[in-house]
């Protein structure tokens, strides 16, 4: 997997990607999946984007993308999510800090 994927820098780094957001701060990502599947059987899978302090010691907050990949297993919808590109997860990421409530 190229490292220009999520999972491949992931997988590269042995940490989680981190991008700076529309908003000027800090964020790392992680991989969230659905416990259970709907009602067609899939498992939702989206992004969730930590909010880090001005000096990076501690979380301040989060955004959540919307569902962006679907799969028969947990395991195949995150693998999805891990195959999306950085410039996608950066977009999303953006995506998500527009639809945040606009008092944090």
């Amino acid at each position: 997997m190229s490292e220009l994927t999520l999972g491949g820098y992931m997988a590269k780094h042995e940490r989680a990607a981190a991008f700076g957001g529309s908003d000027g701060q800090a964020y790392s990502v992680a991989i969230y999946v659905d416990d259970e599947p709907d009602l067609r059987g899939r498992y939702g899978a989206a992004l969730l984007f930590v909010r880090w302090s001005p000096g990076g010691d501690q979380p301040v907050g989060h955004v959540e993308s919307e569902l962006l990949a679907w799969g028969r297993s947990g395991a195949e919808a995150e693998e999805r999510l891990r195959a999306l590109s950085l410039y996608d997860v950066k977009a999303a990421l953006d995506e998500a800090i527009a639809r945040a409530p606009s008092e944090w």
